[in-house]
């Protein structure tokens, strides 16, 4: 898609957005959430093209969300406490040198494996860290404009995921299981062969 019609896109979805963001504690809760349940699935004795398809996809989450908070959720605490944010700013530089590193290795590896560990630990950490802190302070001293805060970072993960959309199907696609993709397979048959049964 070209910069333009991406743009297009991301301006027709911003009321969209507007109208159905979480709040910005809520959104980070939601990605914690599923970057965790990410971690939990890689199976260090899946194949190298789903190991590489499910890091993949917790890389670009973890990035994105990590982008967004920096953006837009850390300057609003920063006003607020700017101890806490400047704790999580480091964390977030090892999490982007450990997604360099892991980028870097062949998922056939069990340095791979391990260096995904150690993300994941990290990750594990600094999840506790804003969610026993950060956000339910934020929730306190931040009050109605935590709302308008979600609506920015909904936006601004449209316009980052946009861009990227290939990638995304490629992971989403990649890490999933071949029993997966068979059943999902098997479905679509036979909701076809039902379909033009009850067409005739």
């Amino acid at each position: 898609m070209a910069p333009g019609a991406m743009n297009a896109l991301v301006e027709k979805l911003a009321p969209v957005a507007d109208r159905i963001a979480p709040s910005a504690t809520d959104m980070i809760r939601r990605d914690h959430t599923k970057v965790l349940a990410a971690f939990h699935r890689y199976d260090p004795a899946a194949s190298p093209q789903t190991k590489r398809a499910l890091a993949g996809t917790i890389c670009l989450a973890l990035e994105v969300h990590a982008q967004i908070e920096e953006e837009i959720f850390y300057p609003a605490v920063r006003a607020l406490d700017g101890q806490m944010v400047d704790k999580s700013i480091p964390e977030h530089d090892e999490i982007r040198a450990s997604i360099a590193a892991l980028r870097g290795m062949d998922a056939a590896t069990p340095e791979h494996d391990a260096a995904l560990m150690r993300l994941m630990r990290t990750v594990m950490h600094h999840v506790a860290d804003e969610e026993t802190t950060m956000l339910p302070h934020a929730e306190r001293a931040l009050g109605a404009r935590i709302g308008e805060l979600g609506a920015r970072m909904m936006k601004r993960r449209l316009e980052l995921m946009a861009p990227r959309a290939g990638e995304i199907a490629r992971n989403t696609a990649g890490a999933l299981s071949r029993n997966t993709l068979l059943f999902g397979a098997g479905a679509l048959v036979a909701a076809s062969l039902l379909l033009r049964r009850r067409l005739r």
